[in-house]
């Protein structure tokens, strides 16, 4: 079997798409090989970066013979060794979405026992201009690589820039922690750009982070001080000199037209200019989200998921729907206005700051109420302190981890109530899992939806809605 090492350049062709971004090859003398900047079927050099006993990670440093779903990178740093937000740039926005497709079906298959065909769908605005196809050259042909990649740009509402020594604020690159210079980050929202936060120097800064109300244009910057990160402690430079008692270093001033300034520490934000929130619009009205509130990136997802969590869900008057992780309150509020006062809606909220927004938002409609707690504890106590009422529908957003074994445990109960459950995911792996352990709690699978609510990375945006015992059908 080959010998391969670190920085070893090899030949190979790809076959297949693997979760994260990464295309794999499998060599007859060696390992398989899991290589970015490659697509499915292309010849390439790949350099490689990482080496196990069971794998070796590449880049793809030439391209011999080009798929012709190729195209010419729009961000002149989405190269080996340059910044690692995106995934894909390489690829048309229809071959994305047939990428995040294939890799949804096989977590289904591998994870959950599942066949099942997927189609990932675009969200308003990030359909190619002119609607054209991929398609016309040869792979490897002269223009292979040179056609622009259209759409699937300027979406981004909150991005996070990471601060080298010298102040400039970029990006990481892929699995480092090296800052990269950007300049512009093209999937960032124009009203991000607009603030040039990469265009000055951020002194004693680890990281600022820009967040945008696509509907209100409402703008916030977050600074992190020091080389302190959210969770962490905060470390000065060195040769940065000792201040007595502990003070900590002044906060760079904000760019001037952001309409809100937030320090972090910790886990906690503090307004030095401005509110601590921005007014987002989705599902016909208004929300009052914080700055460190979990609220989607694409200004399009949010009313295309609460769409479809509605119509999967079928809420009827009088009905009792439990929201966990409900963050803002989204999907909370649109159940609570559909079941109406004869209802009950109850989400459950581990943060701080989200419960605020989530109990703040929910105010008009007396029926809906926020526990704030862990979800598997909320769920653990509910059957013994009557925490939860027994809840024909169901609705879950969790992080990207997946469902807690305590989640898993309450939906498969015979006595909890539950007939329709939402699941909204961002990562398929953990989706898949998670499904095949509630198939095996009798559980199965109806709907299935996807969206390209992140273009140019790998990530995907799903909506699976899965069925009781009691109520399964043929999906």
């Amino acid at each position: 079997m080959m010998d391969y090492r670190a920085g070893q350049v090899i030949e190979v062709t790809t076959r297949d798409v693997a979760h994260g971004g990464w295309c794999v090859a499998r060599p007859e003398d060696g390992p398989a090989v899991f290589v970015r900047h490659a697509l499915p079927g292309e010849t390439v050099l790949a350099r490689l970066t990482e080496v196990t006993s069971r794998l070796a990670r590449a880049d793809a440093v030439e391209i011999l013979k080009a798929s012709p779903d190729r195209v010419q990178a729009p961000c002149p740093h989405a190269h080996p060794g340059g910044c690692g937000g995106c995934d894909w740039q390489h690829a048309a926005l229809p071959a994305q979405r047939s990428l995040k497709a294939a890799v949804i079906r096989q977590q289904l298959k591998r994870l959950a026992g599942l066949d099942r065909e997927v189609t990932v769908e675009a969200l308003p605005g990030g359909e190619e201009p002119g609607g054209e196809e991929p398609g016309g050259e040869e792979p490897g042909g002269e223009e292979a690589g040179a056609r622009p990649a259209g759409g699937g740009l300027g979406w981004r509402t909150r991005v996070q820039f990471a601060v080298r020594r010298d102040g400039v604020a970029g990006l990481r690159a892929h699995r480092s922690h090296d800052v990269i210079d950007v300049g512009q980050c093209l999937i960032a929202h124009p009203a991000i750009t607009d603030l040039g936060v990469t265009g000055r120097r951020w002194p004693g800064t680890s990281s600022v982070e820009i967040l945008v109300a696509a509907g209100s244009g409402e703008r916030a910057v977050v600074i992190t001080p020091g080389g302190s990160r959210p969770g962490g402690r905060t470390q000065k430079p060195p040769g940065a000199p000792h201040v007595r008692g502990g003070s900590t270093p002044p906060v760079p001033p904000g760019p001037p037209g952001a309409d809100s300034v937030l320090r972090r520490a910790g886990h906690s934000l503090t307004p030095l200019r401005g509110r601590s929130y921005l007014s987002q619009r989705a599902a016909g009205r208004d929300w009052r989200v914080g700055a460190g509130t979990f609220w989607q990136v694409h200004p399009g997802a949010a009313d295309v998921l609460t769409e479809v969590v509605m119509a999967e869900l079928a809420p009827e008057p009088g009905d009792v729907a439990l929201d966990l992780y409900c963050g803002a309150g989204l999907f909370a509020g649109s159940l609570a206005r559909a079941v109406g006062p004869g209802g009950t809606v109850i989400g459950v909220e581990a943060d701080n700051a989200a419960v605020r927004d989530a109990r703040h938002n929910l105010r008009e409609w007396p029926w809906a109420r926020v526990h704030k707690g862990d979800v598997a504890a909320v769920l653990g106590r509910g059957g013994q302190l009557g925490a939860l009422p027994p809840a024909r529908l169901v609705v879950a957003d969790p992080p990207r981890a997946g469902l807690t074994r305590e989640v898993i445990d309450y939906l498969g109960a015979a006595d909890n109530g539950a007939a329709r459950f939402a699941y909204v995911s961002c990562d398929p792996a953990t989706m898949a899992r998670d499904i095949g352990l509630l198939l095996g709690h009798g559980w199965t699978l109806g709907g299935l939806r996807a969206f390209d609510a992140f273009p140019m990375t790998h990530h995907v945006e799903c909506v699976a809605t899965l069925l009781a015992p009691a109520t399964a059908r043929p999906a």
